[in-house]
């Protein structure tokens, strides 16, 4: 039975796949994996915070999960042939509900081991729990209770950072907007002071000045060791290519870690709208095909961790270490280097001060809610700024897109040409510069200029879509070209250091060590091409793995 009237009858679907009641078939497969034990009426299963991560298969008796917090109230009360779990079973977040037991019984646990197990061998079950658990943190989010507060403001840079890492791990969470009376008050009520912003407050800790590495940790999302304590491979970088690599490695069995810096998706996770994917005639946003691509690779049981920086990598008897941001070390037997590009910025006075506040490197719902109704500029001449100018048409007042190039055509595709130029909403302006910011908060000015002299124009939203850079940074024993990129195979030369065989394909200068996507020199950058990098470097893997 389930609790969630206030969301209305077009939820009657999504209720239905969250709250499935196994056949007897199927209840007797599941407990398979499981431990049986007795429970009492009032017994505490699981509370807010609690790292167990175990399935719970209800044979007999009723357990109740609550939400939490301070609104302690039920959300599903789970009987005969009915199981207690949501999707923090896949991430390894901790638990985020409370669960005590209403009518006595027997319950099964089952462990993460064994659900793992589970989800490997039994797909009938494995689909079924996982739309379940789907289904519950869609539910979950929709009623945003109070077992995670934020309070921010999500105009400046460390109010945006966090909203985009809740929204790409799908947190539940209630995001409150500092400044506002109910701002002032939930502050107070948390004996805080504006100082303390951005603030986390949980039902066991408050977090002052917290940032999302700071919130990860505390919600079990950052590394942990693996259950075999050497992972077969490991993935730096979760956006297409990393992604990709995650799901067909964790599939054939290999023991696989994603570690990402800053969120699952990458900058493809920053695309509005992506049209020429095959498979989506009608196209989808990237944070779409990510959060896709992360439950896949939760599925067949890679191990997911974010924000997690590397900032070394060195050779081992087992293969490599990775040594991340905190110092903890991760000894993998093969490694994927595939972190992409960072960013390019413009050399202007004062960027770093409206970054978040009025500079956007992505163009999604939450940045479009920021500058609702207002003046923004794009800059940029490749297709993601094509498609952020004509998202961004749809919710800001007008978008001057702001090309360096002559011709639109040279770095676009054509159906975007098209569709810019027949859209009233977005002016095209070439041979143009960025000079100048200006603003005192938050940005409310650009100088544009097309020759020696410019002009001064309303902007609360600069959207810079110039390239980027490779993150390469932390490496330093694999061989690189002159721009950064990553060279793999026969674009090695004699940089290949292996000894008894030659390098593998997306195989870099140190042996057992992979690049894949846009870090890669010469690769595609596109979205495409990246997924099939990603998922033909596992082949590489498997071959590596078995020649030693």
């Amino acid at each position: 039975m389930s609790s969630f009237p206030e969301l209305g009858d077009q939820f009657e679907e999504l209720a239905q796949a969250a709250f499935h009641t196994l056949d007897e078939a199927q209840f007797a497969r599941a407990v398979s994996y499981g431990c049986p034990e007795e429970v009492v009426a009032g017994q505490l299963v699981f509370d807010v915070g609690d790292e167990d991560g175990d399935l719970l298969l209800v044979e007999s008796g009723e357990i109740e999960v609550l939400q939490g917090g301070l609104d302690d109230e039920p959300i599903l009360r789970a009987g005969a042939g009915q199981f207690v779990g949501e999707l923090n079973l896949l991430t390894g977040q901790t638990r985020i509900l409370r669960a005590r037991v209403v009518t006595a019984g027997r319950a099964h646990r089952v462990p993460p081991e064994q659900f793992r197990l589970l989800m490997a061998q039994d797909a009938e079950l494995s689909d079924l729990l996982l739309r379940a658990f789907l289904a519950r943190r869609q539910l979950l989010v929709q009623r945003a209770g109070r077992n995670l507060e934020i309070i921010a403001d999500e105009t400046t840079g460390a109010g945006l950072a966090l909203k985009t890492f809740l929204i790409r791990q799908d947190l539940p969470h209630r995001w409150v907007e500092q400044g506002t009376p109910e701002g002032g008050a939930e502050t107070a009520a948390a004996g805080l002071t504006g100082a303390d912003l951005p603030a986390a407050i949980m039902p066991r800790v408050t977090i002052p000045r917290v940032d999302p590495r700071t919130l990860s940790h505390q919600l079990g999302l950052t590394y942990r060791r693996t259950p075999k304590g050497v992972a077969d491979l490991t993935i730096v970088g979760a956006g297409p290519a990393g992604l990709a690599a995650a799901v067909y490695g964790a599939s054939e069995g290999l023991e696989t870690v994603l570690l990402d810096a800053v969120a699952t998706g990458g900058q493809a996770a920053a695309s509005s709208r992506i049209e020429n994917y095959l498979g989506f005639p009608f196209g989808l946003s990237g944070e779409q095909l990510a959060a896709r691509a992360v439950v896949q690779a939760l599925k067949f049981g890679a191990h997911l961790a974010s924000p997690c920086g590397v900032e070394a990598m060195r050779r081992s008897d087992q293969g490599h270490v990775l040594t991340l941001v905190d110092g903890t070390e991760v000894e993998t037997r093969a490694v994927l280097i595939a972190t992409g590009a960072a960013y390019r910025n413009l050399p202007l006075d004062r960027w770093p001060d409206f970054v978040g506040a009025g500079i956007y490197y992505a163009a999604t719902e939450l940045e479009a809610r920021a500058v609702a109704g207002l003046p923004v500029t794009v800059i940029g001449g490749a297709n993601s700024a094509g498609q952020a100018a004509i998202y961004l048409a749809r919710h800001a007042g007008h978008v001057t897109l702001a090309v360096r190039g002559s011709d639109l055509t040279t770095g676009m595709s054509s159906y975007l040409v098209e569709r810019i130029r027949a859209d009233p909403r977005i002016t095209v302006r070439t041979s143009t510069r960025v000079t100048a910011l200006a603003g005192e908060h938050r940005l409310e000015e650009i100088t544009l200029a097309s020759g020696p002299d410019g002009e001064g124009c309303g902007c609360f939203g600069l959207f810079c879509f110039i390239g980027a850079t490779p993150a390469t940074g932390w490496l330093t024993d694999v061989a690189l070209d002159e721009k950064g990129f990553v060279p793999t195979d026969v674009q090695l030369g004699d940089r290949w250091t292996g000894i008894g065989r030659g390098p593998l394909p997306f195989e870099t200068s140190v042996p057992g060590v992979f690049a894949a996507g846009d870090v890669r020199w010469s690769s595609m950058k596109r979205v495409a091409a990246a997924v099939g990098e990603g998922a033909s470097a596992v082949r590489s893997v498997h071959q590596a793995l078995a020649a030693k």
